[in-house]
């Protein structure tokens, strides 16, 4: 029992930085801690980066790069797979990341998120299309890992 409270009080405070920040009282946090919370792999930390992305003006004061040209010249909806805002999310963490001097540091976590971000998207499907969406996210992970 007690290891099992200890587990779940470990993933509320692992949650916590990114909750917090997603509800836009961030005034504590440095650009760094806001930007590290928006670039983790798990879902929560795209869903608090997506929060913002849709109230950026919440976020003007951190002076974040939000640009984007999604998936570059590869395609956004390759075989239909919205691989679109997973792209966005990687834009924004090479872009910020690059701005603040710290990319090689970080390119490996960002390049995770965004494989675990396409593959969220391809866990919406099932059957051979999920294989295939996989198939697709694996290839677009090993393109940015390579020449990223």
């Amino acid at each position: 029992m007690r290891r099992r409270y200890a587990l779940t009080l470990a993933a509320t405070a692992m949650a916590l930085p990114a909750t917090f920040l997603s509800t836009g009282t961030a005034s504590a946090a440095t650009k760094p801690e806001v930007l590290s919370s928006w670039t983790q792999t798990s879902a929560s930390s795209y869903n608090a980066w997506n929060s913002a992305r849709n109230n950026q003006g919440q976020w003007a004061s951190y002076n974040f790069d939000w640009s984007t040209d999604y998936c570059s010249s590869s395609p956004d909806n390759p075989f239909g797979f919205n691989f679109k805002l997973s792209c966005a999310r990687h834009d924004f963490g090479y872009r910020n990341y690059k701005a603040m001097g710290t990319f090689s540091a970080n390119k490996a976590r960002i390049d995770s998120a965004f494989y675990e971000d396409l593959k969220r998207v391809c866990n919406g499907h099932s059957g051979a299309t999920k294989t295939a969406c996989n198939s697709t996210a694996w290839t677009y992970y090993q393109a940015v890992k390579v020449l990223g």
